[in-house]
């Protein structure tokens, strides 16, 4: 194909993306508001527990809920609509590639996407604990008012959800650059010590402090999800040393 081609061939992948986006977009921005109610029950528990009604979340200007709305239905119409664009990206991509990486392709979507929607679930679960965690700092005293700004608590909420998603994505990462050939599975397995201080560490950070049930949980999957990596990539170096072996004459294998 000519570079006019490609050129072509990508003009309309991106339509088709963007009109499943769109259409992602559309549907997620029609339950905005019952995800609107669910970020901010939270922030309704404190008010409830503190007796305070005047503790809610705050929307400041004239385009505020509308604002909230629309930042709520992309993120959420991204994932609605990602079987349409990653089948896109995927579609372009695929004509240039060997039936080696085409598999690899596969098997690294397969498992990555999961992991990623099982981190977004893990932290939705921890949000709530965090939220109320946080607002104990704040002194519930005469004269001083608690008022999330939209914009802010959304950011929050939403890094969160991101950063334990990707994080449940990274033992994939280290799969990847096993079969890449750039890091043994034994090389992996050596860093054990240093990978379960970091997991430790990410989990008292990504958790409350007071919640170590929280900490626990997400710690104990991610160690898991690491010796996984571990497991897998140990076995793909056996197998590789196997066909190197039988590819070798008699006398170079001895």
């Amino acid at each position: 194909m000519s570079l006019g081609g490609h050129l072509r061939e990508l003009r309309k992948r991106f339509f088709i993306g963007a009109a499943g986006l769109i259409v992602g977009m559309v549907i997620a921005f029609i339950i905005s508001g019952w995800v609107i109610d669910l970020l901010a029950q939270p922030i309704v528990h404190i008010a409830e527990e503190r007796g305070d009604q005047d503790i809610a979340l705050n929307f400041t200007t004239v385009s505020s809920g509308f604002d909230l709305h629309m930042r709520i239905a992309f993120a959420i119409g991204l994932l609605i609509s990602a079987p349409i664009w990653l089948w896109q990206i995927w579609a372009f991509i695929m004509p240039g590639l060997t039936r080696k990486e085409v598999r690899y392709t596969i098997g690294f979507l397969a498992s990555a996407i999961p992991l990623f929607m099982a981190g977004l679930y893990v932290g939705w679960l921890i949000m709530p604990h965090m939220v109320v965690l946080m607002a104990n700092f704040v002194p519930n005293d005469q004269g001083i008012a608690q008022f999330y700004d939209y914009a802010t608590y959304y950011d929050f909420v939403f890094k969160l959800l991101l950063v334990i998603g990707i994080s449940f994505v990274t033992p994939v990462f280290l799969v990847a650059l096993n079969l890449a050939g750039v890091v043994s599975g034994r090389e992996i397995l050596k860093g054990w010590r240093v990978a379960i201080l970091v997991i430790t560490v990410f989990a008292a950070a990504a958790t409350p402090a007071a919640d170590v049930t929280s900490m626990l949980l997400l710690a104990g999957i991610l160690c898991v999800l690491y010796f996984a990596a571990v497991g897998l990539s140990m076995l793909f170096d056996r197998r590789k040393a196997k066909r190197s072996a039988t590819l070798l004459p008699p006398e170079a294998s001895a």
